[in-house]
């Protein structure tokens, strides 16, 4: 019996191409793994009307990790489903399913590590070492919607909330409704997840975005909680930038910062402006963390104009393979793997299009198997 059983999520587009070239350098490392696959992505919500079945839950209820690929996310609205022959009647609307994932198995950390590898060409600036951590669940992300606006809710926020007065008259189907909710709890895993990361690995400072001084209720509660956890960490120091500001002084002075906790929009913006700083999304990994079970991908989307053509940078889900291995605990090869990516980079033999180079996917991954 393996030692380890991974839940291989493939899902749309170069998804599949990715993963391909992640097991590739699993396998050289003898990982002991079996690999489950697990259906997810638009084609099963084309099919089945959920892009997120049941028979994957129950997978990821019974594995130690998982590895995802990419998924094809539309905004695809009640009266488009009814054009889809299989879902027509149905009523349904499309969710993604990797933040039904997260909300569902609590992956309350989205840990995304920014560093430049020397040799890169793609690299803003040499020597960035940043880590994002961005809480998950909650937020602007919680799925909390309307449209058109019931007149429940509306005629609720117009006896509460004196700044919604201003849309009084405007008709329900005109406007729309998203609830950002962030409480008390998530915001305080996500911070002390990011000050114990700071603690355990000699981190300085940890800064927390936000928009506390227009967003106060939400953002507020997010800031202040972080300013009490501080308290609990007295060598390490407390900063604090605007979301808008801090996508500036990121750009400006990139070493200034160490580690970065924000809520889950927020999080999302700075860790792709930060993964285009060390050479774009082909190098952005990301780990979706819980107390029982992690899933570990790229950031980039499915990109279906290149879906098989095989040419696409797979360091990314390589990279994001290594953060598996470091949740397994099998440091030794974490390190191996994080070596022989620096290496290749370094080299410069094998570059895939986004490097300049003519190297397909398959071939990256290859050349990185090869230094193990």
């Amino acid at each position: 019996m393996a030692k380890y059983k991974i839940a291989w999520l493939p899902g749309d587009g170069i998804g599949i191409e990715v993963l391909e070239a992640a097991k590739i350098v699993l396998d050289k490392l003898n990982l002991d793994a079996e690999y489950i696959h697990g259906d997810i992505g638009w084609e099963f919500w084309c099919k089945e009307g959920d892009a997120f079945p049941e028979r994957t839950i129950d997978l990821l209820n019974n594995v130690n990790a998982a590895m995802f690929g990419a998924i094809t996310s539309k905004p695809v609205k009640a009266a488009e489903a009814e054009l889809i022959p299989e879902l027509k009647g149905k009523g349904l609307v499309y969710r993604s399913p990797i933040v039904r994932m997260r909300q569902l198995f609590d992956l309350y950390t989205c840990l995304r590590p920014i560093k430049a590898y020397p040799g890169n060409p793609l690299n803003f600036k040499e020597n960035i070492d940043i880590v994002v951590f961005r809480e998950n669940t909650e937020d602007l992300y919680s799925g909390v919607e309307f449209n058109p606006v019931p007149e429940e809710l509306r005629d609720l926020l117009l006896k509460i909330s004196k700044p919604f007065s201003a849309f009084k008259d405007i008709p329900l189907d005109r406007y729309a409704i998203s609830c950002k909710i962030n409480t008390k709890k998530g915001s305080e895993k996500i911070i002390c997840a990011a000050f114990n990361f700071a603690k355990k690995f000699g981190r300085k400072k940890v800064t927390v975005v936000h928009k506390a001084n227009v967003v106060r209720a939400t953002d507020g509660l997010f800031f202040e909680t972080a300013k009490e956890i501080a308290k609990d960490y007295p060598g390490i120091q407390l900063d604090d930038a605007n979301i808008d500001a801090m996508t500036m002084w990121l750009l400006k002075n990139p070493f200034n910062y160490d580690v970065l906790v924000a809520p889950n929009l927020y999080g999302d913006i700075i860790s792709d402006l930060c993964a285009q700083m060390v050479g774009g999304l082909g190098f952005g990994c990301s780990g979706n963390i819980g107390d029982k079970l992690a899933v570990f991908e790229p950031t980039h989307g499915s990109a279906p104009k290149y879906f098989g053509q095989y040419k696409v940078n797979p360091i990314a889900t390589i990279l994001a393979a290594k953060m598996m291995l470091d949740w397994l605990g099998e440091k030794d090869m974490a390190v191996k793997l994080e070596n022989a990516v620096a290496e290749v980079i370094k080299e410069g033999k094998v570059r895939t299009y986004d490097m300049g180079g003519n190297n397909k996917t398959l071939e990256m991954a290859n050349e990185i198997a090869s230094k193990l």
